[in-house]
């Protein structure tokens, strides 16, 4: 039977393979310690869900709510914008609620790109980036990003070379999956580079609140004339543990806010109006939640660096985003993040993530995410490390010539 035309333009889900060999390992009895979703698995903060409750009890609360949020929730978000980056918000007309920041930017791609158009996108990247765009018929040209690569650079080129232009441009740091931050001076060529170009810049900031260091990530917002030509994403889900609630925004440009708020007209009525009431007393409310989570994640990262070093897999320290994005260890360097992974499931019993499903360029490496504690994560150390000392050389070139045939 033939695919439908959008459905065809989406290749295989990478991480489809990995998902079943863990269900099977599970339904086998199996213990599979899970780092290969980045699922908080942290409660939300009790004074959260009170509100919540407290909401729901409210009969006139169970109608439809607003697509584009409530006036509460909006102005709250403007106010973080006001607290957390000095950045002056209207909540009117800068502002708009999504279900989530992955639904935000995949209805913002269909609002403004045509079949065709051509965007400018990371790689690795998290999957929504270039698929929200591919979905809505655009074409891709993929910029690579990572540790000695010139990204501005790299993004010159893509640019000069990219026919018919680009008409966007996306961006995310803390990034998802490679951890990696940036400064404001950086957003600050961003921007000059979109303005030259004539193009947006759609920028993910969902770990804005999840930092390990002395340095909070910047907000593209906090550039001068940055709302000129910039749209920016944020999530409760991670800085609240509230993922299953998706609740998101997007913030800044007026034309794309508009544009995803007219959009959004035509698709949803909002989240559940108790959860809106609920996520603007979070943002209104003690912060001191924030920082437990935000220090949860950090023991983890230092738990799960220190023992993988113990183990023999010598990791970068991520210095924001719940995750680690680790290199193959060299052994198995050509067998590809796929095969790695795989073969780390059946043999250590620990699911990660391939680095291929977040992009080509991402193939080297696997993304580990913090989503298990302490006890769980040395557990895995002790596994990996009887993995990696009796794994069979034999069995690794055999998997190499596999793939290579």
């Amino acid at each position: 039977m033939e695919e439908f035309h959008r459905i065809k333009r989406l290749p295989p889900y990478v991480f489809e393979s990995v998902n079943k060999m863990k269900a099977q390992a599970r339904a086998a009895g199996e213990d599979i310690i899970d780092f290969g979703m980045g699922n908080p698995d942290m409660p939300t903060p009790p004074h959260i869900v009170e509100k919540l409750v407290e909401a729901a009890r409210n009969p006139r609360a169970h109608r439809y709510s607003a697509s584009r949020g409530i006036a509460g929730l909006r102005k709250a978000q403007a106010a973080y914008y006001g607290r957390r980056f000095g950045v002056d918000i209207d909540p009117e007309t800068e502002t708009v609620v999504t279900l989530g920041s992955k639904e935000g930017l995949a209805n913002l791609a269909q609002a403004i790109s045509s079949p065709g158009d051509s965007i400018l996108c990371p790689n690795p990247s998290y999957p929504i980036h270039p698929f929200g765009f591919i979905i809505a018929g655009a074409t891709l040209r993929h910029v690579p990003i990572g540790q000695g690569v010139d990204f501005l650079a790299a993004l010159e080129r893509g640019a000069r070379h990219c026919v018919p232009p680009p008409i966007a441009l996306i961006v995310s740091f803390p990034a998802n999956p490679t951890a990696m931050t940036v400064d404001l001076d950086f957003y600050g060529q961003i921007v000059d580079f979109a303005k030259s170009r004539n193009l947006f810049v759609i920028s993910d900031l969902a770990y804005a609140e999840i930092y390990f260091d002395d340095n909070p990530p910047p907000s593209i917002l906090q550039v001068p004339g940055a709302k000129d030509v910039a749209i920016e994403f944020t999530s409760m889900s991670k800085t609240y543990s509230m993922p299953g609630w998706r609740v998101g925004f997007a913030t800044g440009n007026r034309r794309l806010v508009h544009a995803l708020t007219r959009i959004k007209s035509y698709l949803d009525y909002g989240a559940f109006t108790p959860i809106q009431v609920a996520a603007a007393a979070a943002l209104n409310g003690p912060q001191d939640c924030v920082a437990e989570i935000r220090a949860t994640y950090k023991a983890r990262r230092d738990v799960l660096v220190r023992s993988l070093a113990q183990a023999g897999w010598e990791i970068p320290s991520p210095n924001a985003s719940m995750f680690a994005w680790a290199p193959i260890p060299e052994r198995f360097n050509n067998l590809g993040s796929l095969e790695f992974s795989k073969r780390l499931l059946a043999e250590a019993q620990v699911a990660v993530a391939p680095g291929v499903g977040f992009g080509e360029y991402g193939d080297t490496h696997v993304r580990i995410a913090l989503v298990e504690n302490e006890h769980r994560i040395r557990q895995a150390a002790r596994s990996i490390k009887r993995f990696l000392t009796a794994a069979d050389p034999d069995a690794v070139k055999t998997a190499k010539h596999r793939l290579a045939s």
